[in-house]
């Protein structure tokens, strides 16, 4: 499917055989639009695979950034291939859980290897009373463990940062670092033992201090699928990564 001029590529609509029927036994007008033939059977080809472009797992590489660029999500020149295909791929349903427990959940460990178990309590409360006082404090929080399966570093400031961008605007975040699970199966979860982290969101992006971590327990947030086609079922978090064997 490429765009350029390639040798012996045959074209499916000869100019040769379009000429009037005076033209079909002249040689020179023969050979001349056979010399065109090869310059025009790459755009031919392009055409008759149209479809190929925008399927994510078949677009050219450099074709693969502008179909990103029509699906508004950004992918990194250095990132492998596979995962910037996987990314284009996933790109809506991305957009669908942006600023849900599960979407971060599913771009972490998509895009930066991290697995993640999201605490949001959630609650809803009411008054009879007009103009009663708002109840809450003003600041909703969300904790989000972080550990790398493999027992890696975490990057720390990216996951920081992504988070930042897909928080609820109300929400203050609270990132920490905890090893990953000793026992259980595949998911696993956070383990016991303390673990920096700093808060991220209104008011908390200088607040750093010591957080307990919780028991071992379910994952309560995981995607529903893996990288591919948003209409292709996969297994939870914890799979391979489109960019390792």
């Amino acid at each position: 499917m490429s765009r350029r001029a390639l040798p012996g590529l045959a074209s499916r609509h000869r100019l040769g055989d379009l000429l009037p029927a005076m033209y079909a036994d002249d040689d020179l007008a023969q050979r001349l639009t056979q010399g065109l033939d090869s310059v025009l059977a790459p755009v031919l080809a392009v055409l008759d695979n149209l479809p190929a472009y925008f399927d994510p797992e078949l677009a050219p590489p450099d074709f693969l950034d502008w179909l990103a660029s029509w699906l508004a999500v950004e992918i990194e020149p250095s990132w492998p291939e596979p995962l910037r295909r996987a990314v284009v791929a996933r790109a809506v349903a991305l957009h669908g859980s942006r600023g849900t427990g599960r979407g971060l959940a599913e771009r972490l460990w998509l895009l930066l290897g991290v697995r993640a178990d999201i605490a949001d309590g959630g609650g809803a409360a009411w008054s009879t009373t007009t103009g009663a006082a708002l109840p809450g404090t003003g600041g909703h929080r969300v904790l989000i463990s972080v550990w790398r399966p493999d027992g890696g570093e975490v990057p720390v400031d990216r996951v920081r940062s992504m988070v930042e961008s897909v928080r609820p605007a109300h929400l203050v975040c609270t990132v920490r670092v905890v090893p990953p699970p000793t026992g259980g199966g595949p998911g696993g979860g956070p383990s016991d033992g303390p673990s920096d982290g700093a808060a991220v969101g209104p008011g908390g992006g200088a607040a750093v201090g010591t957080v307990p971590a919780g028991p071992a327990g379910d994952r309560g947030v995981e995607p529903s699928g893996r990288p591919g086609s948003p209409d292709r079922a996969g297994p939870p978090v914890g799979g391979p990564r489109p960019d390792e064997g």
